[in-house]
């Protein structure tokens, strides 16, 4: 029987041309690299077919590693329309798969993954690489080119980061706020009644 957080996650980083994806597995609180990888789409002329490798591969994936989680680089805003709009349908494609399969899926914005690796919102590709590389003890052969498997990867280490942080009391916003949630804390003034 394995632990409670022992836990796999698969990261994509969606694309139209290539897809990139990261499979980590958390073993007693410790992400270690499972799987890194691209999935090439350029060969495909029409979006169409595109779309449907995305999804088989993703679907392949799935089964192939059982993760229990799926973390994904929220499309950002850009200016051409059709680009965004092409890159929208993969990550909903890749999205789907993970449904099919009750995965629970969690987006990030590309710059809450590049701060949750580096610190740095504005890093490059290579600087989230390298961080990865140094972090997870990737050796170098295993280091792709396609630097969006390293994105891919950076979204599930990004996803453990943020599901593993000790859950913070609730805030409140006011001492009129605490004093209505804790009414059992607060004296009247009065002395307690002697038992």
């Amino acid at each position: 029987m394995t632990p409670e957080n022992d836990r796999v996650i698969i990261g994509i980083d969606p694309g139209t041309n290539v897809m990139g994806y990261g499979i980590l597995r958390v073993v007693k609180n410790k992400p270690e690299v499972v799987a890194l990888g691209v999935i090439q789409l350029n060969k495909f002329e029409s979006h169409y077919l595109r779309l449907r490798r995305i999804f088989d591969r993703v679907l392949g994936l799935i089964e192939q590693y059982l993760p229990d989680e799926m973390a994904i680089e929220a499309p950002f805003f850009g200016k051409n329309v059709q680009s965004m709009l092409k890159l929208g349908r993969a990550q909903g494609v890749a999205m789907a798969a993970a449904l099919s399969r009750d995965i629970p899926i969690t987006e990030y914005a590309p710059l809450k993954i590049k701060m949750s690796i580096t610190g740095n919102g504005g890093a490059s590709k290579e600087q989230v690489a390298a961080m990865l590389q140094r972090i997870l003890h990737i050796p170098e052969e295993n280091m792709l080119p396609q630097l969006d498997a390293t994105d891919g990867l950076a979204a599930a280490l990004c996803h453990f980061y943020q599901t593993n942080r000790p859950q913070v009391p609730k805030s409140y916003n006011s001492w009129k706020d605490f004093i209505n949630k804790n009414p059992d804390k607060v004296s009247n003034g009065k002395p307690s009644p002697k038992k």
